[in-house]
């Protein structure tokens, strides 16, 4: 059964961000919209350039009210230990969240239980705690921020704009489609 259209299940666990930790749930994911990357490990290759894309980015999501999530299975002292010593991370400034037990990882579907590591997984959230995207992909293959961009803006185009969706390759501001009848065959 997919993810999408499910809510987020129940998780507790703590995260380090600006200098500080503290405690994230599923609820910290009600009332705005959320990106929640998993990624394998810290301290390892793809992943802060990853990571570095996102913050680079991570002004843009915060315009469009949507937090950043990124998570290992790595602890929160990782996390922080990781920031202090790679110029990559200390540009991060949305919440890594440390998973040591494997829960988030397991809720979210995507982890690889012989190595106890994530899968590169994407999921947006809507303010309900609902799925509404997920990607899910080899950890060879980074992904691109700009992209993400996209797609939450498709999101939450459609969310606000019931009976349209939005084509391949849709940007914010180009035409959209309400599916009918008289569509059909046209496109």
């Amino acid at each position: 059964m997919s993810l999408i259209n499910t809510e987020v299940k129940p998780f507790k666990a703590q995260a380090y961000q600006d200098g500080k930790f503290f405690e994230v749930t599923e609820q910290s994911l009600k009332g705005k919209w959320s990106v929640v990357v998993f990624y394998p490990a810290d301290f390892t290759f793809v992943c802060p350039t990853e990571l570095e894309d996102l913050a680079d980015k991570y002004e843009e999501f915060q315009r469009l009210e949507v937090e950043v999530y990124g998570v290992s299975t790595d602890t929160h002292f990782a996390h922080k230990a990781w920031a202090d010593t790679s110029d990559a991370i200390k540009k991060v400034r949305y919440p890594l969240v440390g998973d040591p037990t494997g829960a988030i990882t397991r809720n979210f579907e995507v982890m690889i239980e012989e190595e106890g590591l994530a899968l590169r997984g994407t999921f947006l959230i809507n303010p309900d705690g609902v799925i509404k995207l997920c990607e899910i992909h080899d950890n060879g293959i980074g992904r691109d921020a700009s992209e993400l961009l996209r797609k939450v803006k498709a999101a939450q185009y459609v969310a606000s704009h019931p009976g349209e969706v939005c084509p391949a390759k849709w940007k914010e501001g180009e035409k959209t489609l309400k599916p009918s009848l008289d569509l059909v065959g046209k496109i």
